[in-house]
C-alpha cells in the first residue's frame, strides 16, 4: 500500500494528499530483533507492538505457518487496537490471525481461495466465502491473494481520500482501478486479477464514453467480433458480462463527480451514463448502499475532520 509517502520501489510520495498514511511495520520483540517475513526475508524495524494498538488502521500481511497459532501477545494486541476503535485488514492468509482474535466469528471472512477449507476447519465460527476478492464489514475487512491484497488496499485509499487518489495511485501502480459491484459488503471483481490483454483497448474506449448509450452490439462492432463472441470473451477475462462492467464504471465515475464536483444529481447521472436522477439514485443505492446526496456529504465531512 502507498503509505507513509512510500510506494513502489520505495518512492517518496511528495505528491499524496494531505493527511497521507503514516506507514509503520510493526514486529513483536525489540527494535534490535528483525521481523522475519517468511523465511528469506527479514527487515528491522524500530516500531513494535504497542504502536499497532494505537493505529487507526492496522494491516495483518500473510501468515507464515497457517497451521499453528499465532503469537498470544499480537492476538490480544490486535484486539486491543480494535477495541480502541482501530479498523483491522487482513491480507491472504492473514485472515487466520485475525480469525485467532475471534473478530471474526459470525462473520462472513475471505481469504486465498487455496486456504479457504482449512480456514473454515479451524475456525468454524467464521463464515468462509472464497469467492469475493475481499469483505468490508467496516471495522473488519478480509482480503484474498496477493493481488487481492492491491484492490483491498486501493479500497482504503478510496474510502479515506476519494475515487480520484485510489486511480492515481492505481495508475503507479499499473494496477487496474477496483470497481464495486455485487453488494455493497462483498465486492465482487468487474476488474479481476487476470485481465485479457486484447480486450484492453475496448474497456479503455468504453471508458472514456460512459454518458453514451453504448449497447453490446456497439462493443461488439469497436471489437470487430459478434455479440455473442464478446460476452464469451468479456466474461472470460472480467468475470463479468459487457452491461454489469459498463454499469460498475459508470457507478465509479459517479461516485468522482460527487465526491470532486458540485454538480447535482441530475447533471452526474447525466455524465457518467445513467441518464436520469432517479435512475442513479437507485443504482447508486445499491451498490454502495447510501443514495448519492448522503455519499457526497459524509464524504466531504470524513475529508472535512
Amino acid at each position: 500500500m502507498d503509505g507513509s509517502g512510500a510506494g513502489e520501489a520505495g518512492r517518496d510520495r511528495q505528491a499524496a494528499p494531505d493527511g497521507w498514511y503514516d506507514l509503520r511495520v510493526c514486529a513483536i520483540g525489540t527494535a534490535e530483533d528483525d521481523a522475519r517475513a517468511r523465511s528469506w526475508f527479514r527487515a528491522r524495524t524500530p516500531h513494535g507492538i504497542d504502536d499497532l494498538v494505537t493505529a487507526d488502521t492496522v494491516l495483518v500481511p500473510a501468515s507464515a505457518d497457517v497451521y499453528g497459532d499465532p503469537p498470544s501477545e499480537l492476538v490480544e494486541a490486535l484486539r486491543e487496537a480494535h477495541r480502541r476503535g482501530a479498523r483491522v485488514v487482513s491480507l491472504c492468509s492473514g485472515a487466520f490471525t485475525l480469525a485467532a482474535t475471534g473478530l471474526l466469528d459470525g462473520r462472513t471472512a475471505t481469504t486465498h481461495w487455496g486456504y479457504a477449507r482449512l480456514l473454515g476447519e479451524r475456525y468454524p465460527a467464521v463464515r468462509v466465502d472464497p469467492s469475493v476478492l475481499y469483505v468490508d464489514h467496516g471495522d473488519v475487512i478480509t482480503g484474498a491473494g496477493a493481488t487481492a491484497s492491491i484492490d483491498v488496499c486501493l479500497h482504503l485509499v478510496r474510502q479515506d481520500f476519494g475515487v480520484e487518489a485510489a486511480n492515481a495511485v492505481a495508475r503507479r501502480l499499473v494496477a487496474p482501478a477496483h470497481r464495486p459491484g455485487g453488494q455493497a459488503q462483498f465486492i465482487q471483481a468487474p476488474l479481476p486479477e487476470r485481465t485479457d490483454d486484447s480486450l484492453a483497448p475496448l474497456l479503455h474506449w468504453a471508458a472514456q464514453r460512459l454518458a453514451e448509450p453504448l449497447t453490446v452490439a456497439d462493443l461488439a462492432r469497436r471489437a470487430h467480433t459478434s455479440p455473442r463472441t464478446l460476452i464469451r470473451r468479456f466474461h472470460a477475462a472480467t468475470g463479468t458480462t459487457p452491461m454489469q462492467w459498463l454499469q460498475a464504471q459508470r457507478i465509479a465515475r459517479a461516485r468522482e463527480l460527487l465526491e470532486a464536483s458540485d454538480a447535482s444529481v441530475d447533471r452526474v447521472a447525466e455524465l457518467c451514463g445513467l441518464g436520469t436522477a432517479a435512475n442513479l439514485r437507485r443504482r447508486f443505492t445499491k451498490a454502495v448502499g447510501v443514495p448519492p446526496n448522503d455519499y457526497r456529504r459524509t464524504f466531504r465531512a470524513r475529508r472535512a475532520a
